[in-house]
């Protein structure tokens, strides 16, 4: 079946399957929060980024081979609702960003700066610092050498603008800065982008819009 990436709390993964990786993308929780599963075909070692709630879901997904880490994108309590549970369960090593691994209450084993490498196998992930939404948000990049490039953006970014920085001026200047220096100007219109939250999109569906989004400040 043809990925979309459009998933509801209690329905199944919808499933990207790339040639080096394998994406399972799951709605979970109140807030209706994105969890990805990643798998590496050749080692089939797995890496989730958010283990947002639902920790029965999260944990039927990753199944009998358990994952290796788990990556939380931002320190909003909707991000890391089932992060404890997962990892007693699993195991896992735990990422965060740098700036954001104090607000998380589960020990974060490795902190996060932009351009670290996040590895899931033989696939390499590279983690940009998006600054504006919390302080140590980051995003992580997955350059497809078969395709276009992947990037899995926190709630830093979704369709139709940046996320939320609660009508500060000088947060959304910092994230609006980052998202397009890091994001927009450095990845091609194909890229496809994995959202906290709600649908897909790619770059080249939002690149018209930065100047509306400059323009009304959110």
């Amino acid at each position: 079946m043809t990925y979309s990436g459009a998933v509801k709390v209690g329905g199944p993964a919808d499933v990207h399957e790339l040639q080096d990786l394998m994406i399972s993308k799951v709605a979970v929780g109140p807030m209706d929060n994105n969890a990805y599963l990643l798998r590496c075909r050749a080692t089939d070692e797995q890496l989730l980024i958010d283990a947002a709630n639902d920790a029965g879901t999260l944990l039927t997904l990753i199944g009998a081979d358990g994952i290796a880490s788990v990556v939380t994108t931002h320190q909003h309590g909707d991000h890391w609702q089932a992060l404890a549970e997962v990892v007693a369960a699993t195991r896992a090593r735990t990422y965060a960003g740098r700036d954001d691994a104090e607000g998380i209450p589960v020990p974060t084993d490795v902190l996060v700066d932009d351009g670290d490498t996040i590895r899931v196998g033989r696939v390499e992930l590279t983690a940009r610092h998006l600054v504006g939404h919390t302080p140590g948000s980051i995003a992580l990049v997955y350059d497809d050498p078969h395709g276009h490039p992947h990037v899995f953006t926190g709630d830093c970014l979704f369709p139709g603008g940046v996320g939320n920085t609660r009508k500060d001026p000088k947060a959304f200047a910092s994230l609006i800065h980052d998202v397009e220096t890091k994001i927009f100007d450095v990845l091609p219109d194909e890229t496809w982008v994995y959202p906290g939250h709600g649908n897909d999109t790619t770059l080249g569906a939002e690149r018209p819009h930065l100047p509306e989004w400059h323009a009304r400040g959110w």
